[in-house]
């Protein structure tokens, strides 16, 4: 049996699995729903069976189109990798960046680059999705997102990673009975009156390993609070007279923060390493080398040297 399969083909197949309806697919794929339909059944007929199951609803795959929906991806991302690969040939910035970057860097560190990037690069549309590691980590093996920007380093060797910049934490205490000294060491850090973002989160891990809190938390105590917004847990603990760490960034936002309860750490200070990761396969190097240079460039002015630092890595 020959077969002719089209890339449109296959991609009217990803997007009837994933809308479920051929009239949303065909909006997605900017034809008729007409022609998806016809060229969808073409291919069934080609491939001499039923990949959709019509009477579903939404419509689901059949048992045999289960086995091919993963192949029908890593054709329709390799062939993305080949456009790309042909831009990067011709020295082009054009095409489409998904980027993925955890909440408790992205209001901190986009306004910095991103609007004078997109300026620069006008040929590029940006999507960012804010999301936790663990998801970042998963859509970037899907090829759902090509760039994430996280804390590192992480223990998978499906992915590239590439360091950016040290990020140093420092201490935000709202308490009214505080220390008079801008310098706080981690072991005075009342842990019964500080409070954490959510245990899913990146950060809360690595203030657990700053402070040893698995050892030290009394259970009775509301020590978790579930929220994955920094903005949103600096007005809880204001309210609850508390205390808790932030990274560098975040203490730049003055006009969000009362920089009278920051307080830096004695050395060696705890920082966070920032970076960027890709899929093993990924080709869009010319965007991750121009991601890489604006960040830096962004960055710089903020944060200090990071010698005699202690690099607190991801939960």
């Amino acid at each position: 049996m020959t077969l002719s399969i089209s890339i449109n083909q296959i991609n009217y197949v990803l997007a009837l699995y994933k809308t479920g309806s051929f009239s949303k697919a065909a909006d997605l794929c900017s034809v008729t729903q007409s022609t998806l339909s016809t060229m969808v059944r073409k291919l069934e007929n080609q491939m001499d069976l039923q990949i959709f199951d019509r009477k579903s609803k939404p419509i689901r795959l059949t048992k045999e189109g289960q086995l091919f929906i993963d192949q029908f991806r890593i054709i329709q991302h390799e062939f993305d990798n080949l456009k790309e690969l042909v831009q990067e040939t011709k020295q082009e910035f054009h095409g489409t960046l998904k980027i993925g970057i955890i909440p408790t860097l992205a209001p901190f560190l986009l306004p910095l680059f991103l609007t004078k990037m997109i300026k620069k690069h006008p040929g590029i549309n940006i999507s960012i999705d804010e999301l936790t590691t663990k998801e970042i980590v998963k859509k970037i093996k899907l090829r759902e997102l090509d760039i994430g920007i996280l804390s590192l380093p992480l223990d998978d060797q499906q992915i590239k990673q590439k360091s950016l910049f040290f990020e140093d934490f420092l201490i935000y205490d709202a308490r009214k009975n505080k220390q008079s000294s801008k310098k706080y060491k981690i072991k005075d850090i009342d842990v019964n009156r500080l409070w954490l973002l959510e245990e899913s989160h990146c950060l809360t891990g690595q203030i657990e390993k700053i402070c040893h809190l698995r050892k030290s938390r009394n259970l009775n105590q509301k020590l978790i609070f579930n929220s994955g917004s920094i903005l949103s847990l600096l007005e809880v603990v204001k309210m609850n007279d508390g205390i808790t760490l932030l990274p560098r960034l975040a203490t730049e936002r003055k006009n969000l923060i009362d920089m009278k309860n920051i307080h830096s750490i004695e050395s060696p200070t705890p920082v966070r390493e920032i970076g960027l990761i890709t899929h093993i396969n990924f080709v869009k190097n010319k965007f991750l080398l121009m991601l890489e240079k604006e960040i830096g460039v962004a960055v710089k002015p903020f944060l200090k040297s990071s010698k005699k630092v202690h690099i607190i890595k991801p939960f």
